[in-house]
């Protein structure tokens, strides 16, 4: 997230246009979906442990490498190890909430780690944002390589985890009996909810007029609904997950699409995004919790192929916001975005197909 509001100060001082230096994020992104698609692939070789370690390290070297670029293409290259440490560091990171937790506290453990993301957002965009305005280059030292080196720092001094007895490649976790449906909803939920993220901001600035510094508190305002959402549904998660996931991705659709279509103030375009942040905290949970038991032996791979549809869900939800903006206005940009919450219960809509097949594929 270091790149997001620093995209103008980045493109001045290497002297390129915005609209390339906005390109940085789609480098990380890509590679941030391809490298978490092939985390399964360690599993049977290095523990939990040692790939967050990993993970890390590479993250640190990539920030570190973006905060001394002395050009564009030197930092597009780190962006690429940026990506490549988010894809490992977050895939391993759910895996590691549900390995290091007994069966009965899976659920809670895993609601506390998935709040590292709008936490995350919550205190360091304000900390981004002042050192920013001093160097674009102090906020990437300042935060994602202090706080990247902290983690490994803290994660160091926990034993060694074995590796899995299960080779998790990604042709292996697809074909595991419901894993390739539930992905293809994770993918939908996850464009529908980084869609709206992507756009609310120009939503309530040409609706309302609001300043950048109004609208960041707004957008503030909906990131703190998020946390009570993913606590809040956690109580559910273990009895009634699949129901959830069919019942929050709907009210999702209904909420999403009242947000576009109806503005009468900014009060109410407020509550309608506040609400549909809510939503979205507890349905992450759900899906997250939802992939874990489908494949409890192929943790690594099934958080692999979340934290893809994670980061392929932004360009999807971009896309598709971009057409249905430029056709119909907010109003088509809701229903549109509706379109793939729908879409996202779906597949739980479907009877699951039962088995167990043996996953130690070489």
């Amino acid at each position: 997230m270091v790149v997001n509001p620093l995209l103008a100060e980045v493109a001045d001082d290497l002297g390129i246009s915005i609209a390339i230096a906005g390109q940085l994020r789609t480098v990380s992104g890509l590679m941030a979906g391809v490298t978490a698609l092939s985390t399964g692939l360690f599993a049977a070789r290095i523990g939990v442990r040692e790939l967050l370690l990993a993970g890390l390290t590479v993250l640190a070297v990539g920030s570190l490498l973006s905060a001394v670029a002395p050009g564009f293409a030197v930092l597009v290259v780190a962006q690429a190890l940026v990506g490549a440490g988010i894809g490992v560091s977050y895939s391993a990171a759910l895996a590691a909430a549900a390995e290091w937790s007994a069966p009965e506290e899976k659920s809670r453990v895993l609601a506390i780690a998935l709040l590292g993301p709008p936490l995350a957002w919550i205190v360091g965009m304000p900390v981004i944002g002042v050192l920013g305005e001093a160097s674009w280059r102090l906020a990437w030292i300042a935060v994602p390589v202090s706080t990247a080196v902290l983690a490994a720092a803290l994660l160091a001094r926990l034993p060694s985890t074995p590796p899995a007895e299960t080779r998790a490649g990604l042709h292996t976790v697809l074909t595991y009996p419901g894993v390739a449906r539930w992905s293809s909803g994770e993918l939908l939920a996850f464009s529908g909810w980084a869609g709206a993220l992507v756009f609310v901001g120009a939503l309530f600035v040409e609706s309302y007029g609001l300043s950048i510094a109004a609208t960041g508190l707004a957008l503030g305002l909906g990131a703190l609904v998020y946390v009570p959402g993913n606590l809040l549904f956690r109580r559910w998660v273990d009895t009634h997950g699949r129901r959830l996931l069919i019942a929050l991705a709907l009210a999702a659709a209904a909420t999403v699409a009242v947000l576009g279509a109806f503005r009468p103030s900014v009060w109410f375009s407020l509550a309608a995004f506040s609400l549909l942040s809510f939503i979205a905290g507890g349905r992450t949970l759900a899906g997250s919790a939802r992939g874990l038991d489908l494949a409890p032996e192929l943790r690594l791979g099934v958080t692999g192929v979340r934290t893809a549809a994670l980061q392929l869900g932004y360009f999807v939800g971009a896309a598709v916001g971009g057409l249905a903006l430029a056709y119909g206005g907010y109003t088509a940009l809701g229903l549109a975005f509706a379109v793939l919450f729908v879409g996202a219960a779906v597949p739980h809509l479907l009877p699951h197909r039962t088995g167990n097949p043996s996953p130690s594929l070489p």
